[in-house]
């Protein structure tokens, strides 16, 4: 299979030059049965590598079995990739077979592989280095017969580093890497990606497609796109059910296009500090940043009521817990109080934090757990704690 009958056949959109590098690095390393790195920015598409890889290999016809490794509890993990054996914990009413037994003589795809558990992480490299693993609550060795891909967006050099994933594991997951670049750094594609998205809703809801102005297109393209191709397609569709004119203008793409500011952001911290931030030392920075913020605006009242030559508020009217702003209005006499109260409970504040990307996000603990920072597993475990 050469690579635009690949493209075709799974969906792939784009004449990239790194793209169509990717895809022929999978085609040729398809006929082996060597460990393959997929490594790349979320939302470019890496799911479908593995994909390829399996359908052009000699395994084709046996199970195919992808497992986000960040959407498993930490408790079940062993469980579910290995198996278990009956009465091995509270629950396990009968012997389970894990995706390695269950894939025997076909392919794992570990999505997220970053995320397993260090305990994990040895149960898994024993699979790759003498292909057998043993089951929870087992102490016989099983054999299987499994190639394994595996997938993250995380730099995995940072993650070794830090002590979160062993580097005798990367390197043995690591036989091939293939990267899939971001849709910034392929910019040519965005005009095909659009023009399929838009027709793929269009036939979808019946409803006439909508086109681009080229000033709308050159917007696009110098946009940074950090949620990559799936960002991309639910831009699309937003923009097929909001606009009113199927011509898209360049002022149609500035009003609904998000814009990249730290506002965005719910939890602030240096991602290139050397050392990996906790939980609550973030939380801490939050807070303090929260602090700050309200100094200035302290600051900034009593400049101003210094420049109106109002005699009756001195600065140290203001505390550093909580202030009261008395002010008169111009028509009457009666007196505006806004009082602004500092809380610094750190699980209050991380409670709420989590409470509003879940509301903002509609419950959906994947996108949520992307916005604060923190993985999957993290905020299940946080959800279970604060009763949300």
């Amino acid at each position: 299979m050469n690579i635009e009958s690949t493209k075709n056949r799974f969906g792939i959109i784009g004449n990239s030059k790194i793209l169509e590098r990717s895809i022929n690095i999978a085609l040729e390393v398809a006929k082996t049965d060597i460990s393959v790195f997929v490594a790349g920015e979320s939302g470019t598409g890496k799911e479908n590598i593995p994909k390829i890889i399996h359908n052009n290999s000699n395994r084709k016809h046996n199970s195919y079995i992808a497992v986000n490794c960040g959407a498993i509890p930490e408790g079940t993990i062993d469980s579910e990739l290995f198996g278990h054996e009956k009465g091995s914990f509270t629950g396990a009413h009968d012997n389970r077979k894990g995706y390695f037994e269950v894939a025997n003589k076909g392919t794992i795809f570990l999505d997220e592989v970053a995320e397993l558990p260090l305990s994990t992480q040895v149960r898994l490299l024993r699979v790759l280095e003498n292909g057998e693993f043993m089951k929870v609550g087992s102490s016989s060795a099983i054999n299987t017969d499994v190639r394994v891909i595996a997938a993250t967006n995380v730099d995995m050099n940072k993650a070794i580093k830090d002590g979160k994933f062993r580097e005798d594991l990367y390197y043995r997951l690591n036989t091939i890497n293939i990267y899939i670049p971001p849709l910034r750094e392929r910019t040519k594609d965005i005009s095909l990606l659009f023009k399929k998205f838009a027709a793929d809703f269009a036939e979808k809801y019946n409803t006439e497609s909508i086109i681009l102005e080229e000033s709308a297109l050159e917007t696009l393209k110098k946009y940074r796109w950090p949620g990559n191709i799936r960002q991309l397609k639910n831009f699309v569709a937003q923009l097929s059910v909001i606009a009113k004119n199927r011509l898209i203008k360049q002022e149609t793409i500035n009003e609904y296009l998000p814009q990249e500011t730290k506002k965005n952001q719910p939890i602030l911290f240096d991602t290139t500090s050397k050392s990996q931030l906790s939980e609550r030392e973030i939380l801490y920075k939050v807070l303090f940043d929260m602090k700050n913020d309200l100094n200035e605006l302290k600051k900034i009242t009593f400049d101003l009521i210094n420049k109106n030559n109002n005699p009756n508020i001195k600065e140290d009217f203001f505390n550093d817990d909580k202030f009261t702003l008395l002010t008169k209005l111009n028509e009457s006499e009666k007196k505006e109080i806004v009082e602004i109260e500092e809380t610094f409970s750190l699980a209050n504040q991380e409670k709420n934090l989590i409470k509003k990307s879940l509301e903002k996000h509609s419950g959906k603990r994947k996108l949520a757990a992307k916005e604060l920072g923190i993985s999957e597993r993290t905020l299940y475990r946080k959800i279970k704690e604060f009763d949300l």
